[in-house]
């Protein structure tokens, strides 16, 4: 895609090394949540992903300067440039879940934490199935469907562990202020694969138009 140079393959790389990051770290904030609420160790994770959000937006905005710098085929500035706000947004939807658990801090009950910790590990795994897309994308453009197909996968597979857990907590003596509460905070999960999945299909079409 890119004329003579792999500074930006190297930019985007690191860009998508820090989503992957970000979405281990969320993993290891929702467990600590879960086990130990809002201690110090929460909180060092979450200010980890404030300085992972912000040193994507210093390579976005390095990308962006170096693409008007390429010469490019057709679309590809516009399509790169879409990608990437994009990405930056699931960045965004990881970043907003934590500060949620960190400000509104929901009372989730012993006998839900395996199954938040169930769904968060699958939109996780759905969204390192992004990333592999995304590395394809600019590698081997081949390779972009069948790795789609797995975020594709996990998405539909997060759908299915998200609608148990909030029947689960609808069936549970609650009061209906907690329920609507804790299957607020289930959904913004899942709502990280519905993006994810958006993306990949984006993706899809982008390398079609390159195979043209």
């Amino acid at each position: 895609m890119f004329s003579d140079t792999k500074k930006l393959e190297k930019d985007i790389d690191e860009f998508v090394n820090i989503l992957s990051e970000v979405g281990l770290a969320f993993k290891s904030i929702v467990k600590r949540y879960l086990s130990h609420s809002t201690d110090e160790n929460f909180e060092s994770l979450i200010e980890k992903v404030t300085e992972m959000e912000s040193r994507a937006d210093i390579i976005t905005k390095e990308i962006e300067h170096a693409l008007y710098e390429e010469t490019l085929i057709p679309d590809a500035r516009s399509d790169v440039l879409r990608l990437l706000e994009h990405l930056d947004e699931l960045i965004g939807m990881y970043q907003g879940n934590c500060y949620h658990f960190s400000i509104q801090k929901p009372n989730f009950p012993k006998e839900f934490h395996d199954d938040l910790i169930s769904l968060t590990d699958t939109v996780v795994d759905c969204v390192e199935a992004l990333c592999l897309t995304v590395r394809s994308f600019f590698r081997d453009t081949r390779s972009v469907r069948d790795n789609a197909h797995k975020v594709t996968y996990r998405e539909k597979e997060s759908d299915i562990k998200f609608s148990s857990i909030a029947r689960r907590i609808f069936n549970s003596d609650l009061n209906l202020d907690q329920k609507m509460h804790l299957r607020y905070f289930v959904e913004k999960i899942d709502r990280i694969c519905d993006q994810a999945e958006d993306i990949a299909d984006e993706l899809i079409i982008y390398s079609i138009k390159r195979s043209v």
